[in-house]
């Protein structure tokens, strides 16, 4: 399994526009990759929590997760839709149950199952959690939207992407 999605771009100036498309043009179509942030808060873990880790290690089919470092015994630590990504992996995962630690350590119910195995204590992302992704077209379109009141046209962007593995 992997994410899919479009991204849309809010209208931008001609000087913003062609700056994102020169980046577009960098990535040879689908053959590059790079990293996007889903503009998705996390519902659950607080931000002030920044040592949560794998706690032992994890096979490669797994989908539940033990992990510690959480603060205070965070009663709505990960709540189901969250996303998460463990220290070098490129995949991104959904939680699928909502989680309430105790004491600092917590049992992760993800989807799809690891793709890669886990060491103990790699760190988990969970704020603003990059995805690593690929364009799904060779062809970049662009387009004017409208004006600002200065009478400077506006652009705007939107393009596929592939979650990469």
């Amino acid at each position: 399994q992997y994410f899919s999605f479009t991204v849309q771009m809010p209208p931008m100036k001609q000087e913003n526009a062609l700056a994102y498309f020169a980046f577009l043009q960098k990535q040879k179509g689908s053959f590059e990759d790079f990293t996007i942030a889903a503009p998705l808060d996390n519902l659950g873990a607080g931000k002030a929590e920044t040592d949560i880790q794998v706690v032992g290690s994890h096979s490669v089919g797994a989908t539940s997760i033990s992990i510690d470092g959480h603060q205070n015994n965070n009663p709505n630590a990960f709540k189901s839709g969250d996303f998460i990504k463990f220290a070098n992996h490129s995949k991104v995962y959904m939680i699928v149950a909502d989680v309430s630690p105790s004491g600092n350590a917590s049992t992760l119910t993800i989807e799809p199952p690891l793709i890669n195995t886990l060491a103990d204590n790699e760190v988990v992302t969970y704020d603003n959690v990059p995805f690593t992704v690929y364009l799904t077209s060779n062809v970049q379109e662009f387009g004017s939207v409208g004006a600002t009141k200065d009478g400077d046209l506006l652009y705007q962007f939107e393009l596929d992407v592939e979650e990469a593995l």
